[in-house]
């Protein structure tokens, strides 16, 4: 008897806050008995524990079998191979003919005539919990899909008769995964909804974010990730009408749904827009005021960067809604408003998931009107405007040129190879370039990743402002005005074959140029495969087989006389075709111009050994960055070590360390020691932003900065009332703009670089100040250096001529400090080279700055 007591107190202690379906669904749903109810197949009532990602899809394959209502498709693979869910769900009679339906709806985008049909079913795409420790919107979405296959009555057969609805139930199932593991593991029979206990509080890094430490809600324009190019692929194979973003925010908020701040929308999102959000937002509030439910709208968030969930869609003739539930962050929490329960955040996902389906159905004709108007009108605006289109520098880096062409066509723009040589806006573009028209359907997103506008209604942003995608890339572009003497392919581009090589042969000596952004990773496994390299300080001029070839500063020379591996030039020919990089044979070492390939100006490089910081004070997502830069595009797998385990590390055992953003005072004195004794032997230490804020602090970086408090000070603020307050604090921030800087071309920070200018990223108004020691600051901000996105004249005049990259000698080692962070959220393709650059000759200068 004893023991039958302890397990009923046991059952009753983990349900005390188990809800029945009963708490989330009005009496009068009912359900078809035979479709398992997420309890049958779970084990638990939702919201008792925090699904796990394996659950939910195994519930969603589940339903699927059971529902005919339901199509389940794995639509991707994330970085740790978990799939991409997607159902795809109307009534059963159309389901069989979903595909005549999608094509039928694309139809009216594309033909006039065709958009004036009124029985298409209006598409809605219900996207939950980008990031993974906002669980309640996954969590709801086990319940959402049970309502679709289950539901039985008028409500139901009306809402499957009028939509089609693809419901991806976990935008980031790695964040998801580690996040129900946290809370889970964490929890008691008993809960605690003290704030502070271990189960609200996560670990570095959070599950907010993906596998690399990604906020995969700034990547739906950038797609760098595998869920988001998956995602990208199936949103522009329906081109949904409505797109909802489940998020959540801090336990004390309560529920926020769209529209945001009104004057913060993208001058391009047209108005029509705004009043169909506003008018979905009605439903929500309908809803939530029936339930006693406290929201607000209007007075947070906007709907200005299209990098977001619910902005991308707004620039692709859809209507983008974002939901923002206060978290419990795990399973029940005290806030000013009382106890807040996981079931409770779940239910509000639910019942906002359940008006957005009613704002669909009784807003159908109206949004699929907005929609083919926004596509049908499209090429007419593009002739109306003042320009044709955009030309785009090609060159000598064909991938990086080729990774900006198909990010492009990820997202239905074309581009069209030029046939010849032309000069726009003063500036000269090659036939190797690409013509980016105005005139196609996607005219709205190709004005706003090419767009340099530096003022706005509203000058106060949640995120970027700026985005600039070929700044990104750091390729040359300009406004094209007129189309007399351009002559371009007639045919949209196309990703190239990778190219083939003739086979390598012994020689002298083999070189190869710098210029290809996989440069660095094909040198990185030449040499963790033993091959020896030098590397070219200055140009030279080399005898290769029946010419003589030109080698840039930079170039690697790989002589025969040093190897030691005895299938060195398989090894070559292995790489060349890898990479589609050419290995070119030299047949002497001495040259026709420049030094001989014997010189002691030819610096020895080694595949480098790299110690990244991270942990609590440090930035998940700047950690993150340079994490997946170097795994991805150099090759290089980084250790990384949290702050607290560095006194425990043998410095000796790495080449290279990188202090992403952070506040590195957590490191002992003895630490600080280390570092400096570790430099003057040899080592390489990097530092971006917070990072080069340590070094300046340490004396390691012989420069000196403004702090953001410095920056501010600058600001008048006499008269200003406390009004002005909000006001000011907009002014006084850089929210994401970009600038320009000048670059050194002659120092070994920028080989591959082409122009002596170089767009940088900028987030914050923290700045390095100039050297006055001669040869040590590598970029300096132009004087006129805002190229897009706002920032405020005075935070412009204090940018202007401030140092963007300093970099010098400490004892036999080298220090290296960024203003910026260069790898900013995985796309700035153009300023990444800097850091591979210091892995590999970032021993290869002397500068001293005292």
């Amino acid at each position: 008897m004893r023991l039958i007591i302890t397990i009923f107190t046991l059952l009753l202690s983990f349900s005390c806050l188990a809800q029945p379906l009963s708490y989330y669904f009005n009496d009068d749903v009912k359900f078809d008995p035979t479709i398992p109810t997420p309890e049958q197949v779970l084990g638990y009532e939702v919201g008792q524990w925090h699904v796990r990602h394996d659950q939910l899809v195994r519930y969603m394959e589940i339903l699927a079998q059971k529902s005919d209502r339901i199509n389940f498709e794995v639509i991707g693979r994330t970085h740790e191979q978990r799939p991409l869910v997607m159902l795809t769900i109307t009534a059963a009679d159309k389901l069989a003919n979903v595909e005549q339906t999608r094509k039928a709806h694309l139809a009216r985008l594309a033909d006039p005539e065709k958009a004036k049909e009124t029985d298409q079913p209006a598409v809605v795409w219900m996207g939950y919990s980008v990031h993974g420790n906002e669980s309640s919107g996954s969590n709801s979405a086990l319940l959402v899909a049970y309502y679709l296959a289950a539901a039985q009555g008028k409500e139901i057969d009306t809402l499957l008769n009028n939509t089609v609805i693809l419901l991806d139930p976990s935008l980031n199932p790695d964040g998801l995964a580690r996040f129900a593991n946290w809370a889970n593991s964490n929890r008691g029979m008993n809960l605690s909804s003290d704030p502070q206990t271990r189960e609200h509080i996560e670990s570095w890094p959070s599950s907010r974010t993906n596998h690399y430490w990604f906020d995969l809600n700034r990547d739906w324009l950038l797609l760098q990730h595998p869920e988001s190019r998956a995602r990208i692929a199936k949103f522009h194979y329906w081109k949904p009408n409505i797109l909802t973003d489940f998020h959540e925010m801090g336990p004390n908020s309560t529920f926020f749904f769209q529209p945001g701040i009104p004057s913060r929308k993208h001058p391009i999102t047209p108005d029509e827009n705004v009043s169909l959000t506003k008018a979905i937002g009605n439903y929500h509030a309908k809803t939530l005021d029936e339930h006693n439910a406290l929201y607000f709208t209007e007075e947070s968030f906007d709907d200005f960067y299209y990098g977001k969930g619910s902005t991308y869609p707004d620039v692709n003739g859809g209507v983008g809604i974002l939901f923002e539930q206060a978290s419990s962050r795990g399973h029940l929490q005290e806030t000013i408003n009382g106890p807040l329960s996981f079931a409770f955040t779940i239910k509000n996902q639910l019942l906002t998931s359940l008006s957005t389906f009613q704002a669909a159905i009784d807003n159908r004709q109206a949004l699929l009107d907005y929609q083919a108007s926004f596509y049908n009108n499209a090429i007419e605006l593009a002739n109306d405007e003042d320009y044709k289109g955009y030309v785009v520098q090609g060159g000598a880096d064909t991938t990086r040129s080729a990774l900006f062409l198909d990010l492009l066509k990820q997202h239905q723009i074309k581009a069209y190879p030029l046939n010849k040589a032309v000069k726009a806006d003063g500036k000269n573009f090659s036939a190797k370039s690409y013509f980016v028209p105005l005139a196609q359907p996607q005219y709205r997103l190709v004005k706003a990743i090419f767009s340099e506008q530096k003022r706005f209604v509203d000058n106060t942003f949640y995120d970027v402002s700026g985005w600039t995608l070929a700044h990104a890339f750091n390729l040359e572009f300009a406004a094209i005005k007129s189309g007399w003497g351009l002559d371009v392919s007639k045919n949209a581009w196309q990703q190239p074959e990778k190219p083939q090589f003739a086979e390598l042969d012994a020689q002298y000596a083999f070189g190869f140029k710098w210029d290809n952004y996989l440069a660095p990773k094909m040198l990185n496994k030449l040499l963790q495969q033993g091959v020896q390299a030098r590397v070219a300080l200055s140009p030279l001029s080399a005898k290769s087989l029946a010419s003589t070839q030109e080698f840039a500063a930079g170039s690697i020379i790989i002589p025969a006389g040093i190897q030691k591996n005895p299938q060195w030039v398989s090894l070559l020919n292995s790489a060349q075709n890898e990479f589609g990089i050419a290995i070119t044979p030299i047949t002497s070492g001495l040259t026709a111009k420049g030094v001989d390939l014997g010189s002691r100006t030819l610096a020895v490089v080694k595949a480098p050994k790299v110690l990244l910081v991270g942990g609590q004070g440090t930035s998940q997502y700047e950690v993150g960055e340079v994490w997946y830069y170097l795994d991805r595009f150099v090759g290089v797998a980084p250790t990384i070590v949290e702050m607290e385990r560095f006194g425990d590390l043998e410095l000796s055992d790495y080449s290279h360390i990188v202090l992403a953003h952070g506040n590195y005072n957590k490191l002992s004195d003895a630490d600080k020691i280390a570092i400096k004794t570790w430099v003057r032997k040899g080592g390489v230490i990097w530092g971006h932003r917070g990072g080069a804020k340590f070094l300046v602090d340490q004396q390691l970086l012989k420069t000196s900065y403004l702090s953001r408090r410095d920056v501010a000070s600058a600001f008048k603020t006499d008269g200003l009332n406390y009004g002005d307050k909000d006001h000011l604090a907009g002014r006084q921030r850089i929210a994401g703009a970009i600038f320009n800087t000048k670059a050194d071309l002659t120092h070994p920070l920028t080989f591959s670089l082409q122009r002596d200018t170089l767009p940088v990223f900028k987030n914050s108004t923290w700045l390095l100040e100039m050297s006055a020691a001669p040869f040590v600051n590598v970029l300096q901000y132009t004087q006129k250096p805002l190229l897009a996105g706002f920032t405020d004249d005075v935070n412009v005049e204090q940018v202007a001529g401030a140092a963007g990259l300093v970099a010098h000698s400490y004892g036999r080692g080298s220090v290296i400090g960024m203003t910026d962070d260069p790898v900013f959220r995985g796309y700035w393709y153009g300023t990444s080279r800097l850091l591979s650059n210091a892995l590999f000759f970032g021993h290869t200068f002397r500068a001293n700055a005292d």
